[in-house]
């Protein structure tokens, strides 16, 4: 019912997969709330920008070149995966929650507004041709996704004191510079098939006061020597590796390798300092 209670309205559109090129006509729907354009041939859809109670919006799959609309005071969810988006312009609406530009042209990350996003808890990135993490200032996002780029460097995590999941998959990590003391949610990571070639590199992972789960495998570096062990070892929190949990078994014996490393490495200490009196 509208709002006088006089009238129904439509607040819902499906109309994907329907060679569509044009929805110009939609700018009469002010009542929808739910619209899928998914599977289409659409390069424009600016005139959503007046449908001010849109809800969900699901553009997947067509031949947008950006996903501006004007700022939608009620949108939550977006999702503009396969289209030929080139950048992150016009996406900062105040109530979004999650959203999603998968396999697109995107090949940096800006103009995300932290105070326009603050709702913002999940944003997906995959198939991107981002080489950095630098540009995601969004304090209160949970979840990024940004597997399946070319990503070289981990920068700018800064200010991601919210975050709990990180997905790096199949990206080209060869270093773990950049994981910072403020990431204090940071939970899981997903390195698979990157470029690691040693576990030593772990060692930048220890400031993450809450990494519990840590994804390696495809990586040079999982095919070292009691790689499990080496890992716990460095890591001594974490509980699951490459989605297998560590067992009381491993986990005592990572304690007492690293015990008697630590022993070793001040004897080393002490008789370096008598030398030098």
């Amino acid at each position: 019912k509208t709002g006088d209670g006089l009238a129904h309205a439509f607040v819902r559109l499906d109309i994907h997969e329907r060679e569509i090129t044009d929805i110009s006509i939609l700018k009469a729907f002010i009542h929808l709330r739910y619209i899928d354009l998914s599977g289409n041939k659409l390069k424009d859809i600016s005139s959503l920008s007046v449908l001010t109670h849109l809800l969900t919006l699901k553009a997947d799959n067509n031949l947008l070149v950006s996903a501006k609309l004007e700022e939608m005071p009620f949108l939550q969810i977006a999702s503009f995966n396969k289209n030929k988006i080139k950048s992150l312009e016009g996406v900062n609406h105040p109530m979004l929650e999650h959203l999603s530009l998968n396999d697109n042209e995107i090949n940096q990350i800006s103009g995300l507004d932290p105070v326009k996003l603050s709702r913002l808890h999940t944003l997906e990135l995959r198939g991107n041709k981002l080489e950095t993490t630098e540009g995601v200032c969004l304090p209160n996002l949970k979840n990024l996704f940004l597997a399946a780029n070319t990503i070289k460097k981990v920068e700018g995590m800064n200010r991601l004191q919210s975050l709990t999941t990180l997905h790096l998959r199949d990206n080209q990590l060869e270093a773990l510079d950049g994981f910072v003391e403020d990431l204090k949610m940071l939970q899981y990571i997903n390195f698979r098939g990157n470029n690691l070639t040693s576990l030593k590199e772990l060692q930048k992972l220890q400031p993450l006061p809450m990494l519990r789960a840590l994804v390696l495998s495809e990586n040079p570096a999982a095919e070292e020597e009691d790689y499990r062990l080496e890992v716990l070892i460095t890591l001594r929190k974490l509980e699951r590796l490459d989605k297998e949990e560590y067992n009381d078994e491993e986990r005592e014996e990572a304690e007492q390798i690293y015990e008697q490393r630590r022993q070793e490495e001040l004897a080393a200490e002490n008789t370096a300092e008598g030398e030098q009196e």
